[in-house]
């Protein structure tokens, strides 16, 4: 016998019975997009490696540890995209879709990143993401939120998220924190685990939002972002604030939520919750006014965010289960010519009920086995043809979830008696 091979660890199969959670949130994802008038872009997995050093960092833990990168057969380095943004904005600019223009888009699909497997992170995962350009007031940014916001209804997920809140400031004034910081953590650098004292000499924002309790001591009396803001970043924050009370949106504002990206500026946020262990972000983004100057486009303001599909759906799983089913209706036949006229029924039914589900019984058997198959796809009736249905042009009716006698009634009729029942 053949070795058997199997998937690449952290590449995970969406198994039949997983689909459903993701074709219902991918409906309302879309349908959502819609209804606040954004337009779907999408882009290739694959690109130069560069564009995500420039974009996401050099030195963070995506561009040093994580990326899937090859030389192709010209020797151009390649990487399979980590996340969506910087992919989204080198679109944009390389098609002329943002200087002097308004843009809001949307794209889902998958990421990849070699992170060690563990619930909800995976190393190809997918995201919806959204971006949005030429929009610099802080109405967008509570656009997005907003809008984030109704998801979590749509899904019945809103009493297990929350959300928090942090600004920035401008770039300046993150560096002059970013200073400070540094100053402050220096001295006490040795009691710092290996990942902050990596951090500190390239990103020592990101020490703050550090989930060893060892370094969220130390860092308790560090400098807080919000003492270094800009004015015009503070009433920013002030005004995304305001519209989000009127909206009765609920929020914490937490001073340590910095994102691990480079090219954050002014508000950040993310949508977390305690369903899920360790990894409790579901949603996150904010605005990176600077991120298409540095990859080559004029300099354009710019906000959005990506959440973690799998995430949502392992969610869904836990708080909102799906009730199974693979069809409505089972096709039942028992005899050649029986086989030859459910299927032609079949498709008859089709045609006129296209968004019903209707499974045909293939490879024979009896009754009883055709019915012991017809329970198990969950289909609620079953459409029963012998060679006495032939010959009188009928078909049987039987329910197999409620307690009705079956019914037989002309073939030409089933179509109309099927609208009527609650499927």
């Amino acid at each position: 016998m053949a070795e058997k091979i199997q998937a690449i660890r952290g590449m995970n199969d969406v198994l039949p019975e997983q689909t459903p959670y993701w074709h219902k949130l991918e409906a309302i994802l879309r349908q959502l997009m819609a209804s606040y008038g954004y337009s779907e872009i999408r882009m290739p997995i694959v690109e130069k490696t560069n564009l995500f050093k420039r974009a996401v960092g050099e030195v963070t833990d995506i561009v040093e540890k994580e990326m899937y990168t090859f030389d192709d057969r010209n020797g151009d380095s390649l990487s399979l995209r980590p996340e969506g943004t910087a992919s989204c904005v080198r679109a944009g600019i390389e098609h002329g879709l943002l200087y002097n223009q308004e843009q809001r888009l949307w794209y889902m699909g998958p990421m990849f990143r070699h992170e060690r497997p563990q619930k909800g992170r995976y190393r190809q995962f997918h995201q919806l993401g959204v971006e949005t350009f030429g929009l610099a007031g802080a109405d967008i940014d509570a656009e997005l939120i907003l809008m984030t916001a109704r998801l979590w209804k749509a899904l019945a997920i809103d009493d297990s998220v929350h959300l928090e809140l942090n600004s920035l400031g401008s770039n300046e004034a993150r560096a002059n924190y970013r200073d400070a910081l540094v100053a402050f953590l220096t001295p006490i650098k040795d009691q710092l685990d290996e990942d902050s004292q990596r951090r500190l000499g390239t990103n020592p924002l990101r020490i703050l939002d550090s989930k060893n309790p060892q370094v969220q001591e130390l860092v308790r009396g560090a400098p807080r972002l919000d003492e270094y803001l800009d004015e015009e970043s503070k009433l920013h924050f002030a005004r995304l604030c305001q519209i989000l009370d009127a909206n009765g949106v609920k929020y914490k504002i937490n001073h340590k939520l910095v994102r691990g990206l480079d090219y954050y500026n002014r508000t950040v946020f993310e949508w977390v919750t305690d369903k899920l262990g360790a990894q409790g972000t579901i949603c996150a983004g904010g605005r990176y006014d600077g991120l298409t100057e540095q990859l080559g486009g004029h300099a354009t303001t710019a906000s959005g965010f990506a959440m973690g599909i799998e995430r949502i759906v392992a969610l869904l799983e836990e708080l909102s289960p799906i009730e199974l089913t693979s069809a409505d209706i089972y096709m039942v036949a028992l005899g050649e010519q029986a086989e030859i006229k459910a299927m032609q029924l079949a498709e008859d039914l089709r045609n006129e009920l296209p968004e019903l589900r209707i499974r045909m019984n293939c490879g024979a058997g009896n009754f009883k086995k055709q019915f012991k198959r017809a329970d198990k796809s969950g289909a609620k009736v079953a459409l029963v043809i012998a060679e006495q249905e032939v010959q009188d042009a009928t078909v049987g009716i039987k329910f197999l979830r409620e307690q009705k006698e079956q019914l037989l009634v002309q073939q030409s009729e089933v179509a109309d008696l099927i609208k009527l029942m609650n499927f």
